[in-house]
């Protein structure tokens, strides 16, 4: 045990790392790797537009942790970059936010355990120390910055909008009822905002929670049901192009919405469930996801 944190074994039989502050585990249930490979690998398409894509790709990394997502994707685009069909000179970077580095430094203390880590520990060395680190692998370019601050602060910030604009977000905070203020509508709404319409960017995240896509679908995004993942059946996937979402909410989900006792926002860093309002109901209605079908 060290710095509130624990190694715990999960359901699968993979190791994790455990909060003791927040008394939840990250990547419960199937760990980290497959977790991740699941969401910001598969369900992104991520292999694929990288190989059509040209120049810098871009991937927000909200909760570091113990960098596994970060790091399982950089392992599927190395393993790809081997094949025939393997995308040429591609360039990613990862700009990761979170508010310590201590779940970090545990997972370097158990590189057996935590296999992700392995082969990469003097980088994520350097990237705790100068908040930064730049590295080729497998004819990879790849960029890191660490963000280390409240998220939701840097966000109403005018920093923010010199933030590199994201292909992807991989979204991985602690739950809703742990830590509301990264779950809230001014948040979504403020990332919504500052994304590049140009560009198509999708967020997945583990939750699949009525609150959660009422959220999104609020801040902007059109909302879709996400791949299973372990004991989850569904997660989400929000984006700001349609065509990213393969399987959109419809207007059946709708009638769940109104019948859900969890389904009005969070405008506030308060966990509380509560039914859709009616003036909710009416902007959701509304949204352009159900006309453009």
């Amino acid at each position: 045990m060290q710095s509130g944190y624990k190694l715990v074994k999960v359901a699968s039989g993979a190791h994790s790392v455990h909060s003791l502050a927040y008394r939840e585990t990250f990547h419960p249930v199937i760990g980290p790797v497959a977790e991740a490979e699941a969401l910001y690998v598969r369900q992104t398409r991520l292999l694929e537009r990288l190989r059509a894509h040209g120049g810098e790709f871009v991937m927000w990394d909200v909760g570091l942790g113990a960098a596994a997502n970060p790091l399982t994707v950089l392992r599927a685009v190395c393993d790809r970059s081997r094949s025939a069909d393997a995308p040429r000179n591609s360039r990613i970077r990862f700009v990761s936010f979170d508010q310590t580095v201590e779940p970090l430094k545990f997972a370097l203390g158990h590189p057996q355990e935590l296999e992700f880590i392995q082969g990469y520990e003097t980088e994520l060395q350097k990237l705790i120390q100068d908040e930064k680190v730049s590295f080729r692998r497998e004819g990879i370019e790849v960029s890191w910055e660490l963000h280390l601050a409240d998220f939701p602060m840097l966000l109403a910030s005018e920093i923010a909008k010199e933030l590199p604009k994201p292909h992807v977000i991989m979204f991985d905070a602690f739950s809703p009822a742990t830590n509301p203020a990264m779950w809230t509508l001014p948040l979504f709404t403020r990332l919504f905002e500052l994304l590049d319409p140009k560009r198509p960017c999708v967020l997945p995240t583990y939750s699949r929670s009525t609150l959660l896509r009422v959220t999104l679908l609020l801040a902007g995004f059109f909302v879709g049901v996400g791949h299973a993942t372990g004991e989850k059946e569904e997660t989400t996937i929000a984006a700001n192009k349609l065509e990213m979402v393969e399987e959109p909410l419809g207007r059946r989900w709708l009638q769940r919405v109104r019948r859900s006792t969890s389904a009005e926002p969070l405008r506030e860093a308060v966990y509380r469930q509560a039914r859709l309002s009616e003036e909710t109901w009416e902007k959701l209605e509304a949204h352009r996801q159900w006309r453009d079908k």
